[in-house]
């Protein structure tokens, strides 16, 4: 009997698996695999929001597999002598998997490759199914990726995509290879409150309820802080529970102004991948360097606490890092005005900040978290460097009543607009009685602190 191993990593579903059905055609047995690799704990990236969503994927990985005959197999330990040991107990000639692009992962699949081939197997690895477009397919004339969002977009969407494929009806695994306990997302310690639920199921549920009502709406409602208008597909995305590549056909079906829009951010999604790909450094090191120095730990103890709890006493700031903690996501609006504030209002070092939204965030990963981070300090690809977002200007943008502002900081709530965005100008006895904090610091001076840096002699 054949029998290939699926090893599943990024790619957390059953719809559109290229590698699990080309295992399947290729083989009468898979054995699908899922290493909880020690070196990704190692590293730090097994944080509580991302562990206890990870553990409902699992779990609806197995039963979907089980409704199809089959079961996922979990070890623990270093992937690749795990991928190996099983590849052994299972006499598999085949290893199928998916293309990761960061550095780490593209070094771990060197490993794999090579620890395989001594032992007489083949690795197989997919391309085009955690993005919708693979670094390096589209490159510029004078380089090895684009530097700039609006020439990749272009080249971008004159790629014709693989065609988005089903999953499979049944899927047979050899009895003997046996596994690990699924891990459980209530063993989890420090998750965070409103946490939503992980798995194949629950991302196309969304999907479904989105495309039906709030998709032809999202390219004028994804930026209004209180409407709750964006997809919130994008943890799904980062464990791999939707695809990209049918996400993309779908809202290409669709149409109309609203999917443009989101196919656009799935775009931009993959502008980051490739930019890494081609510059790994990039995820701890400036990709166009400012020659910035930066406020740190050190240096800025008690601005950066105030910003990581929600007490700068700028309101929307404040709302955006309390959702954060409680649900383990933040508004793409929110995203923006909370990282810029760090960075250029009091002008902390952009790393302290992506750390800290890598920790909470359950859709955090390096290439979007990291580039996005510096898209906004002004270190990125951002051809505008030194913009600086005015966070009371913004708030009353994107949330006029101060409906969002009042969700999340409830010692505000008593507070109508426009005066909830600016509290420390209430009235004497009205201020008094609110239990929320003075501005860390005034714009103004934040603004012009940042430019003299930005000026600074080289």
């Amino acid at each position: 009997m054949r029998v290939s191993v699926v090893l599943f990593t990024s790619d957390l579903r059953l719809h559109d698996h290229p590698p699990l059905r080309a295992a399947l055609a290729s083989a009468d047995a898979v054995v699908p695999l899922f290493v909880r690799d020690r070196a990704v704990a190692a590293a730090g990236f097994a944080t509580p929001n991302r562990s206890a969503f990870l553990a409902d994927c699992l779990a609806d990985l197995d039963a979907g597999l089980r409704e199809r005959g089959g079961r996922l197999v979990v070890r623990s330990g270093d992937l690749v002598a795990e991928v190996c040991r099983v590849a052994r107990e299972a006499d598999a000639g085949e290893v199928h998997l998916s293309a990761a692009h960061s550095r780490f992962a593209t070094r771990r699949e060197e490993r794999l490759r090579r620890a395989l081939e001594s032992d007489g197997r083949r690795l197989s690895v997919h391309d085009a199914v955690t993005v919708a477009v693979p670094p390096g397919e589209v490159t510029p004339a004078a380089s090895d990726h684009f530097a700039v969002f609006t020439p990749y977009l272009r080249r971008w969407t004159q790629v014709r995509l693989r065609p988005a494929v089903g999953a499979p009806h049944r899927v047979p695994v050899p009895e003997h290879v046996r596994g690990e306990p699924l891990p459980a997302r209530d063993a989890v310690p420090g998750v965070s409150p409103g946490l939503p639920p992980g798995g194949e199921r629950a991302g196309r549920g969304r999907m479904t309820a989105y495309w039906r009502g709030g998709l032809d709406a999202y390219d004028d409602t994804r930026d209004a802080l209180a409407a709750d208008a964006t997809s919130k597909l994008s943890a799904h995305l980062h464990f791999g529970t939707l695809s990209a590549v049918e996400l993309v056909h779908r809202g290409r079906r669709h149409g109309g102004p609203g999917a443009e829009a989101l196919v656009r951010q799935l775009a931009w999604r993959d502008f980051h991948r490739q930019v890494l790909a081609a510059r790994p450094d990039a995820a701890h090191g400036d990709y166009r360097t400012r020659h910035d120095h930066w406020r740190t730990e050190r240096t800025a103890r008690e601005d950066i606490e105030a910003w990581r709890e929600g007490r700068t006493g700028y309101p929307v700031i404040d709302a955006a890092m309390r959702q954060l903690r409680h649900e383990g996501w933040m508004h793409n609006r929110a995203r923006l005005l909370t990282a810029c504030f760090l960075t250029k209002t009091l002008y902390v070092d952009w790393r302290i900040g992506a750390a800290h939204f890598l920790y909470w965030l359950v859709d955090g990963d390096v290439a979007n978290n990291q580039l996005n981070w510096q898209w906004v300090a002004g270190t990125g690809t951002d051809t505008r460097p030194n913009r600086v977002l005015n966070p009371v200007a913004q708030a009353k943008k994107y949330d006029p009543e101060g409906s969002y502002v009042r969700r999340w900081l409830p010692e505000l709530r008593g507070v109508g607009a426009p005066a909830v965005h600016e509290p420390w100008k209430l009235p004497g006895p009205a201020r008094a009685a609110l239990d929320y904090p003075d501005p860390v610091v005034d714009l103004a001076e934040g603004l012009e602190r940042f430019r003299r840096a930005r000026a600074r002699p080289r």
